[in-house]
């Protein structure tokens, strides 16, 4: 079952383990208590025994039930013989129990680790609240472009849909119940540099953004919505971005009615692109050792075309508030921490990333 957060019965479950595990211990040293007594008062008995004080009985026990057998003291007697047989049959049931204990144990850490309930340290990784097709849609492209994924799931069964899909260093899982905000920390949410909310329906991930901005008010949220009205609504709920499935569908579908190529083409640039020879839109932050730092933005939209075959659309300001310029005119001088916008295929993006000294993708 999901991780529960109700910690009363986590504590009642403990003492009752423990309650049993002092009967099991009590009961056991009694009864050996007994049995060595006894094969002391048969074998004290014979003038030939070989078994003569409780050390003697101790270490022949001890011999026996480990199974190592030296062989040299043993009981004589009928009745010490039985109760050596005693002693056998409990060394099988000692070896039976350890390893059936073992084994559980094993395929108990293997089942929670695979669960996620050992947690995870990616810093800057997105989380996915809730899984689909469109969930995994979405995965798809983050993996492509080599980002790191957190999902958390209610439903067990796509704990080995996502396995068989994903290498674990790919996409961390964890099976929770979604209600229970506290579980987040073992998908690291607080480094998280996005969560996005997948839920079934606008109402849900309405009331689901309420709740764990109560939490962890700072991270940013991206929600797609069914209903375009309610854009607004989910902004003012704190939701950093939000993505309407339906606008963007109809302005795909009547861009390829009437200019099908510009559809195409922007259809491959809002992807990530899987081969050299496909573009898409790509974004570096500019670090100081960005050789266009303090440079003009004209000056750099020819460099970039010259030197990558790469063509700059745009350019994020993060000084004060941050702020989109989109293919600006004037003299804008490009400044640490800004990131580029640029159009750009994989054999492009080779050489920017050597000439920018970063990988692309968002950072903050």
């Amino acid at each position: 079952m999901p991780i529960s957060k109700n910690s009363n019965d986590w504590a009642n479950l403990k003492r009752i383990n423990l309650k049993q595990i002092f009967v099991i211990i009590s009961v056991s040293a009694i009864s050996y208590f007994i049995l060595l007594q006894s094969l002391l008062r048969f074998e004290e008995a014979h003038s030939g025994a070989n078994i003569q004080n409780l050390f003697d009985a101790v270490w022949w026990s001890l011999v026996t039930i480990t199974t190592i057998g030296y062989g040299d003291m043993y009981p004589i007697t009928t009745g010490g013989r039985l109760i050596g047989f005693v002693f056998f049959v409990i060394s099988l049931s000692v070896y039976s129990i350890l390893i059936g204990r073992i084994t559980n144990l094993i395929a108990t850490i293997l089942e929670n680790k695979k669960r996620g309930y050992y947690g995870m340290k990616h810093k800057g990784h997105s989380v996915i609240i809730g899984w689909g097709s469109f969930g995994r849609m979405v995965t798809d492209e983050l993996v492509a472009a080599g980002k790191k994924v957190a999902v958390v799931t209610k439903d067990k069964n796509n704990i080995d849909k996502i396995r068989e899909a994903y290498s674990i260093s790919q996409v961390f899982t964890l099976y929770s119940d979604l209600t229970n905000i506290d579980t987040l920390l073992k998908v690291n949410i607080k480094d998280a540099a996005i969560v996005f909310i997948n839920l079934d329906n606008d109402t849900e991930k309405l009331v689901y953004v309420l709740n764990i901005k109560k939490h962890y008010p700072n991270l940013k949220y991206i929600v797609t919505i069914d209903n375009a009205d309610l854009k607004d609504t989910f902004l003012s709920a704190g939701v950093t971005y939000v993505v309407s499935k339906s606008n963007l569908t109809s302005k795909l579908i009547a861009s390829y009615i009437f200019e099908p190529d510009v559809a195409s083409y922007n259809e491959e640039i809002i992807s990530y692109a899987e081969t050299e020879e496909e573009y898409d839109m790509k974004e570096f932050q500019v670090l100081k050792s960005n050789p266009y730092l303090n440079q003009f933005y004209t000056k750099v939209f020819y460099d970039l075309k010259n030197e990558c075959n790469a063509i700059l659309v745009g350019i994020v300001k993060t000084k004060e508030k941050r702020k989109l310029l989109k293919n600006p005119e004037g003299d804008i001088i490009i400044e640490l921490d800004d990131y580029l916008l640029m159009i750009a295929n994989g054999k492009a993006e080779k050489k920017i990333v050597r000439l920018f000294g970063t990988k692309e993708g968002f950072t903050e």
